[in-house]
């Protein structure tokens, strides 16, 4: 684990070369967080979806939805999705989410993760529609999951000399990753060995026109 500093408005900032990545530990909901994971379990229409990963079409170890505004579409890994118009509670959760961070966003993507064998693979946040310095807001609800990050590498470059950072998420955190930080780092979910319950994490985004 890196080391963390507090500033005043209660994100603690991670010391990582090339990124700008804060925790905030609990971000204000409104109610209980076992209220509003329910609510979204039972009301999102999540998706098995299929994705093309090094050119092999493979399903996506969790569940999904994207929502956001009328024009907010997105594609990665071979998805093309089209927003679903923002609910109460995720259009709430946004304005939340906007006043903690400084940031504003259009859309998010929901992932459902049911039980210790969903996961999310490495990857980065670097599609052309988000442009090249992305502000991405992580709010998870339910279960703690470690979030990896780990240095990109230039193909062929031998394995890097910086450790991967562990960053163990629980319900109502909010992450945020800002800057370079997907040009130069990567992130994922492990699965686990053990059951553990769900998590639903929503990753609020901010698409170019």
């Amino acid at each position: 684990m890196q080391d963390l500093f507090a500033p005043a408005d209660g994100f603690q900032t991670l010391t990582m070369d090339g990124a700008d990545v804060a925790l905030l530990a609990r971000l204000d909901l409104g109610r209980p967080d076992a209220e509003v994971l329910a609510e979204l379990i039972a009301d999102v229409p999540w998706r098995a979806e299929r994705i093309v990963v090094f050119g092999r079409e493979v399903a996506q170890p969790r569940l999904s939805a994207w929502y956001g505004d009328a024009d907010a579409a997105y594609t990665y890994s071979g998805l093309h999705l089209r927003p679903r118009p923002w609910t109460p509670l995720l259009a709430d959760l946004k304005q939340r989410v906007e006043r903690a961070s400084g940031a504003e966003f259009n859309s998010v993507l929901l992932n459902y993760y049911r039980d210790h064998r969903d996961g999310m693979g490495f990857h980065a946040d670097d599609e052309t529609e988000l442009g090249p310095a992305p502000t991405i807001a992580s709010l998870s609800l339910g279960e703690r999951r470690v979030f990896v990050m780990k240095r990109r590498l230039a193909r062929g470059a031998p394995p890097s000399a910086v450790a991967p950072v562990r960053i163990p998420l629980d319900s109502g955190s909010l992450l945020l990753m800002r800057g370079q930080t997907q040009r130069h780092w990567l992130h994922g979910i492990a699965k686990l060995a053990r059951p553990c319950g769900p998590r639903v994490n929503l990753t609020f985004r901010r698409i170019l026109r």
